[in-house]
């Protein structure tokens, strides 16, 4: 029987179809019941509506091995593409827990590392949403051989184009290392996770027992370990903050940060600065207020808001253009330099001079 184009048409777009559902129905429920959004919704929210252009969607696993021929692994567990934010173009992938646990084999490196390189050869930023139960073990050195390939990227991309971690999930093992390497973490409270050994490793080990919130919880990296830069409430709260972000930085090292025209006069007299900062050198103030005061409009899109916070860092704008603040916080320690408020402040520095950001101290 000959077969038609339209036949052909036809099983193209069943594929196609097959593989937007992700893990089915059954799994997309589950995930919903957790709280917690789908590769694909994940993607909607984050980028401009209908500008996401996906990559790689029938790409399957050749892995034989533990029966692993038998399983279907629809887009690989991972969504990848491209889009904008505001306009301006940005690669993505997310990662999809509804296709075996969202776990990282072969070919779902191979999807990973070709976004990255786009984004290089573009020049445009890279935003991984992680979702993760870590390593595929079926597919053995195969897989860690695709997390030491992401690895890589990370670090030649490190200071060339901006690198955006969402963790909205768990991100365990070989997946917390990637997102810890990148520029900027945010987590989303109570369902993003970051360790690299869970909690039945840790009570078989030392007999201690810890929860995954309490062990990498994102309160946990935000106040203790430094590791993430934002915490959000929910997932539809931290899309919106990434996309906050990106307007403050340049899409790679050789732009500018993009011009935000506002209506806040440079020339402006603040009278109230002279009743914030006291005349006693030894009486603590506030000093966000002085930074709001003086940025355009008030607006200070602050980093590490929790951690080393007798330090303070973060981007606004002064007449319509992005700087990088820092600044000694005298509620906490007396505005003091210890490692973590140093640590906090040079890896800061260091991102706006690879990006041409301007830092008002």
């Amino acid at each position: 029987m000959e077969v038609s184009i339209n036949d052909l048409m036809k099983t193209l777009r069943e594929k196609e179809e097959k593989a937007k559902a992700g893990g089915g129905e059954k799994r997309i429920k589950a995930q919903h019941e957790k709280g917690k959004l789908t590769a694909r919704e994940r993607i909607d929210f984050l980028l401009d509506k209908d500008s996401f252009v996906e990559q790689d969607l029938l790409v399957e696993h050749r892995c034989i091995n533990f029966d692993m021929d038998k399983v279907e692994a629809p887009g690989e567990g991972v969504v990848t593409g491209y889009g904008t934010i505001d306009g301006r173009l940005v690669y993505v992938f997310a990662q999809d827990f509804t296709v075996m646990g969202g776990s990282l084999g072969e070919m779902h490196a191979k999807k990973i590392c070709k976004i990255m390189d786009m984004a290089m050869k573009m020049g445009a930023p890279c935003i991984g949403i992680n979702d993760s139960g870590g390593a595929r073990i079926q597919e053995g050195v195969d897989s860690l051989s695709g997390y030491g390939q992401i690895f890589y990227r990370n670090t030649i991309a490190s200071g060339v184009i901006p690198q955006i971690s969402i963790i909205v999930g768990p991100a365990a093992g070989g997946a917390v290392y990637s997102p810890a390497i990148m520029d900027f973490v945010f987590m989303v409270k109570d369902i993003g996770i970051m360790h690299i050994t869970g909690p039945e490793v840790i009570k078989a080990v030392t007999g201690e027992v810890v929860s995954s919130e309490q062990l990498g919880g994102a309160m946990t990296h935000n106040v203790k370990s430094g590791v993430a830069h934002f915490a959000a409430e929910n997932e539809e709260e931290v899309y919106q903050m990434v996309r906050k972000l990106i307007s403050f930085i340049p899409s790679n090292n050789l732009e500018n940060p993009p011009i935000v025209e506002n209506k806040d006069d440079p020339n402006r007299m603040e009278e109230a600065l002279l009743n914030i900062v006291p005349v006693d050198p030894n009486k603590p103030y506030e000093m966000k207020d002085v930074i709001k005061y003086i940025v355009d409009e008030g607006d200070f899109f602050e980093s590490q808001s929790y951690f080393a916070t007798n330090i303070i860092t973060g981007f606004a704008r002064l007449n319509s253009h992005s700087i990088g603040i820092i600044a000694n916080q005298p509620k906490v320690l007396a505005g003091c330099l210890d490692i973590n408020a140093s640590d906090k402040a040079s890896r800061f520095i260091r991102f706006c001079d690879a990006f041409n950001i301007p830092i008002l101290t």
